[in-house]
């Protein structure tokens, strides 16, 4: 019977670790990220929380396994009989196999969906905005394709570009490498995604907080890889457009 009560309780505590990525987080903590800066961290913000909180009871829970042995089992000052050696225990060994089974199931599943709709874009005809990322050795190129005219700003090392994006407005990022593998990243974004040489990935968010933001490669690409850096800068429609039209290719 206790081993039955034993089998339940764990069962009741891996139940409990799966539900709490489900529980809201609008009053917690971004543990380490903004809210609300992209339509990225709208998406991901909860599994990141949910991810630390689980993490968390998870910790708590085996240092209390850890600590009760340790001071429930201990040997007796007095010298008294060994305690009782337990070789298995059946209700146990399904315990602390399926519990594991259940978190990473909870979070795959969570990660899933938001990994769906992050990576989901329109397409380029459809979508109102489009930029074109290129990462070279060691900086990055960014080409405008909202007008017949293109705009393209290319940085060096030593002068990193500006990426200039239209407040609340999906953009659609088409992102390529010349050289080696880079990654295009912008933390407070909680977006990153790999730029292949060879291979052309897509991205598409809305930055919906005004500000300026860094941006860096994120993959270790070659001797100036720490130099790799650029700037978001993130403005109303209304200058997003006048900025278009200051730096058209002519």
């Amino acid at each position: 019977m206790p081993q039955k009560k034993s089998l339940f309780g764990a069962l009741a505590a891996a139940a409990s670790l799966a539900l709490l990525t489900s529980c809201s987080t609008k009053n917690i903590s971004g543990m380490g990220f903004p809210k609300g800066v992209s339509s990225v961290n709208d998406t991901s913000l909860s599994l990141w929380q949910g991810a630390w909180i689980t993490a968390g009871v998870v910790g708590i829970f085996t240092l209390i396994l850890i600590l009760w042995p340790v001071f429930r089992h201990r040997a007796p000052k007095n010298g008294a009989e060994f305690p009782k050696q337990t070789r298995y225990n059946v209700p146990t060994e399904i315990a602390y196999t399926l519990i594991p089974f259940i978190i990473v199931a909870v979070l795959f599943a969570y990660t899933a969906k938001d990994e769906a709709a992050i990576t989901k874009v329109t397409p380029a005809a459809q979508a109102k905005h489009n930029i074109t990322v290129n990462a070279i050795q060691w900086s990055w190129q960014f080409t405008y394709n909202d007008k017949s005219e293109h705009a393209t700003i290319t940085g060096t090392p030593a002068q990193p570009p500006v990426l200039v994006l239209p407040q609340g407005e999906k953009v659609r990022f088409t992102i390529n490498a010349s050289d080696v593998v880079h990654g295009f990243w912008i933390p407070a974004f909680m977006i990153q995604i790999e730029a292949l040489p060879g291979v052309t990935n897509h991205l598409e968010f809305s930055a919906n907080k005004l500000g300026e933001y860094p941006g860096r490669c994120n993959i270790l690409c070659g001797r100036n890889h720490s130099q790799m850096l650029f700037k978001v800068k993130v403005v109303t429609p209304a200058q997003y457009e006048t900025y278009l039209s200051t730096v058209k290719d002519v």
